[in-house]
């Protein structure tokens, strides 16, 4: 799987200690605001997949808001009500450049071609000819 950097939203757009959901695709992430740094994260909960973004920020770790749990913005892992396998969300690098926030996602890599099935090709139109 290969990984690629996908510009998210403005800085502005996520206030300080707060988190704001964007949607790459099908994936929504919650991208948060620590002040001195942005970090994102899968924005669904494990324990009944409460938004996070629409969690309260403490330290580096946001609290769900359906029922408390505690997730790690850096790292993803639950922190309460217990860690364990299977107990946490995955968390994306960030960087911003120019006031943007963008995050690393990964990429499927496209399947490969079977060299018994032949590649289709297309045959390029010139000028006049209607395809």
């Amino acid at each position: 799987m290969t990984k690629r950097w996908v510009r998210v939203t403005c800085i502005e757009s996520v206030p300080l200690r707060e988190g704001r959901e964007v949607l790459v695709g099908k994936r929504s992430i919650a991208v948060f605001n620590l002040g001195h740094k942005f970090l994102a994260i899968d924005n669904h909960c494990p324990h009944r997949q409460g938004p996070l973004a629409d969690g309260i920020v403490s330290g580096n770790s946001v609290v769900c808001p359906l029922h408390a749990w505690r997730i790690n913005l850096e790292s993803g892992d639950v922190e309460r009500p217990t860690a364990g396998v299977g107990h946490c969300v995955r968390a994306y690098p960030t960087r911003v450049e120019d006031g943007v926030i963008s995050v690393e996602l990964p990429v499927p890599s496209p399947a490969p071609v079977k060299d018994s099935q032949p590649a289709h090709t297309l045959e390029p139109v010139t000028s006049g000819e209607v395809a």
